[in-house]
């Protein structure tokens, strides 16, 4: 996951695992307390994604010395896990909004930062389970540790289950045992809704139930359909109400999600009870309801309160759109397709991008279209198999052209699912825009555009265009000639703005 480390920390790794050296102590460098000393300073200044990277390959060598005691080997963990956790912030900031960032520097932003949170938790999880196994080199010395140790282990679970989403997978359904592990100790040692401050920098108090139950919703809000900068804000908003959905043990009617704690298998909406078992538990996320539509009518008014702690600064529409997303699938009945899926196999031809589409649609060249795999279709939209290499362009809201097999016309359509079933195969679920688009060639305040309607220009009637991104103006008509006249097209409202494209709404009248 996280590339080839070459750290001191691999190098003792290697060379441990030539030489053989098995002594009575710790033959680590983090052992000489100045060695440590020089490694936890060296750590300032250093980059972040540098950092990360080092502070796994450190990780991984405690958890390869068998010799640190349980107390040393948890003391060196936590303070690698405070060492750079403004290291992570920072990274996860560059990585979710800055515009310089190529698809390779992205990939290798992700990798340290989902790489470092794997093998934190990997590190907090191996003391825990040498804790459980009653290891004489310390255990009674960590005890009153052991609240701390799981809250911050299944934040790091929680983190890494979040970073694995920002890439749609895939997820395997191990952490959902290891997570439901590090609860039942919790529960087990009667600490699981202990509060404490998870990190001396950080603001707030925490629980082992809270941070389980935080991954819990997480994966019932299905982030699927969210974009990363999305799916950060919506993990943001899942903290500011958690207050109000509790876990729960007892089987009751008001109940809407379900998991065994035992299980590797994720949160499941309680359409019929599952077998019983001790570690089965619930919790409705339904609660939560009154308090996201009163916040919803402050974002209506165009306000973001100053007591919502969103890491930064956003516009109330984006926080808008991501609180209705919740308030979607907390429900307690769950969302309804608003058209029949019918299961198909067929292949279909996409193109994506607005300039090849609209070269296509025009009969020019718009480039060699991709082969994928339709596996339902409706009334809106299809679902569809696709390859994942070489395809680092696939995103939520990509735009595309679309030919179902045995067609010779376009459609137009916007990713607005997307999971990857393992590194090399994903499926989307993609939004039919335009059964019947049109290419036209405009005239956008004296600027050449290209335009793509989606509906019919009509005089009188509105329809809406795909434009460049950011051309969408509300005083600046579109013109252009079809049919043999010429429209004029007076903006109404932007309906969609994605990351290479607008969709505006428009009036057709005669120019």
């Amino acid at each position: 996951m996280i590339g080839m480390r070459r750290s001191c920390a691999d190098r003792w790794i290697r060379d441990r695992d030539m030489l053989g050296i098995f002594g009575a102590k710790p033959d680590h460098p983090l052992a000489d307390a100045r060695e440590a000393r020089r490694v936890f300073e060296s750590f300032v200044g250093m980059a972040p994604a540098t950092a990360l990277d080092e502070a796994a390959g450190w990780l991984e060598s405690i958890g390869a010395e068998d010799k640190f005691k349980l107390e040393q080997r948890f003391s060196l963990i936590s303070r690698f896990d405070e060492a750079v956790q403004a290291h992570a912030r920072r990274a996860g900031r560059d990585y979710l909004t800055s515009p310089r960032l190529g698809r390779a520097q992205e990939m290798r932003l992700w990798s340290s930062i989902c790489g470092f949170w794997a093998q934190l938790a990997r590190a907090y999880e191996d003391c825990l389970d040498r804790y459980a196994a009653q290891e004489k080199k310390g255990a009674e010395e960590i005890r009153a540790q052991l609240p701390l140790l799981t809250v911050r282990l299944l934040r790091a679970y929680g983190t890494q289950l979040k970073w694995e989403q920002f890439r749609y997978g895939p997820l395997s359904v191990e952490i959902w045992r290891r997570l439901g592990k590090a609860y039942l100790a919790a529960e087990h040692g009667k600490f699981s809704q202990r509060r404490l401050a998870p990190y001396p920098t950080a603001p707030g108090e925490t629980t082992a139930e809270r941070e389980y139950l935080k991954a819990l919703v997480f994966h019932a809000s299905s982030m699927d359909s969210l974009m990363p900068l999305e799916i950060e804000l919506a993990e943001r908003l899942i903290q500011h109400f958690l207050g109000r959905i509790a876990l729960t043990a007892e089987v009751r009617p008001d109940n809407v999600y379900w998991v065994d704690c035992a299980q590797a298998l994720p949160p499941t909406r309680l359409a019929k009870l599952p077998q019983p078992s001790p570690t089965l538990r619930f919790f409705n996320t339904s609660t939560a309801l009154d308090e996201v539509a009163a916040l919803g009518k402050v974002l209506e008014g165009g306000e973001v309160p100053g007591d919502l702690n969103l890491g930064g600064q956003y516009s109330p529409k984006i926080v808008l759109s991501v609180l209705r997303h919740l308030a979607l699938y907390w429900a307690a009945r769950p969302p309804t397709r608003s058209s029949v899926r019918h299961r198909v196999k067929s292949r279909l031809a996409v193109i994506h991008g607005l300039g090849r589409i609209h070269a296509r649609l025009l009969g020019r060249d718009g480039g060699e279209a991709e082969a994928w795999i339709v596996e339902d279709v409706s009334l809106g939209g299809m679902g569809a198999q696709l390859p994942l290499a070489n395809n680092d362009w696939i995103r939520i809201g990509a735009l595309l052209g679309l030919q179902p097999e045995g067609g010779d016309n376009w459609l137009v359509g916007v990713v607005r699912r997307l999971r990857r079933s393992t590194e090399s195969l994903g499926a989307v679920g993609i939004e039919t825009l335009s059964k019947t688009p049109r290419a036209v060639e405009a005239d956008l305040g004296g600027m050449a555009c290209e335009a793509i309607l989606l509906d019919g220009a009509a005089p009188g009637e509105t329809l809406r265009v795909v434009l460049p991104a950011r051309a969408f103006e509300t005083d600046m008509p579109l013109e252009f000639a079809v049919d043999g006249r010429r429209v004029s097209l007076q903006p109404l409202e932007l309906l969609e703005s994605g990351m290479e494209f607008d969709i505006g709404r428009y009036r057709a009248a005669s120019a």
